[in-house]
C-alpha cells in the first residue's frame, strides 16, 4: 500500500514539474512571437511575414484605429516608397505572459527607436497586449491592442 502511495505521488509530482516546464516553454515562445513579429514584419517592413505570426483574423487596436492584415500590409508597402527607407530597432520589455489550454496573453512595453541616413528621427513608447493562440504551425497573433505613451 505504502508503495503504490508512493508510486502516485511520484507521478502526481512529475505531471505538475511537466506542466511547469511546458508553461515556460510555452512563455518563451509566445515572446519570441512578439519579438519576432515586430523585428520581421515592422522593422523589414515585410508584409509577407503578416500570415507567419497573425492568424487571418488578426486585429490590431491602435490609437482609436482598427486594422486588420490588409491593412497593415497597404501601410507597410507604403512606408517602402519613402526615401529614405527608415531603420526601425525595437526594444521589447514583457510585464507578463499567461498561458491557458491553447491560448495566451502578453503585456509589455514596446519601445521603437527610428533612424534615417544614420540620425534619430523618432523614438517611440508603447503600452501593449496582446492575444495569441495555438494552432497547428505554432503560437500566433489573433489580436494585439496598442497605447502609444507620450514622451516628456
Amino acid at each position: 500500500m505504502k508503495r503504490r502511495n508512493t508510486i502516485i505521488l511520484m507521478l502526481f509530482f512529475t505531471s505538475i514539474v511537466f506542466a511547469q516546464v511546458s508553461i515556460e516553454t510555452h512563455k518563451k515562445k509566445i515572446q519570441n512571437l512578439v519579438v519576432e513579429s515586430f523585428d520581421e514584419i515592422w522593422s523589414k517592413l515585410e508584409p509577407t511575414k503578416i500570415e507567419k505570426y497573425y492568424t487571418k483574423d488578426f486585429l490590431l487596436l491602435e490609437h482609436g484605429e482598427v486594422w486588420n492584415n490588409d491593412t497593415i500590409a497597404k501601410y507597410l508597402n507604403n512606408s517602402k516608397l519613402k526615401l529614405p527607407i527608415p531603420k526601425r530597432v525595437n526594444n521589447i520589455q514583457i510585464i507578463d505572459i499567461k498561458v491557458a489550454n491553447k491560448t495566451a496573453w502578453v503585456a509589455y512595453h514596446n519601445y521603437a527607436t527610428i533612424t534615417a541616413d544614420d540620425k534619430i528621427i523618432r523614438e517611440v513608447h508603447w503600452l501593449e497586449s496582446a492575444t495569441a493562440i495555438l494552432t497547428p504551425r505554432g503560437w500566433k497573433l489573433d489580436m494585439l491592442h496598442s497605447t502609444r505613451i507620450k514622451s516628456e
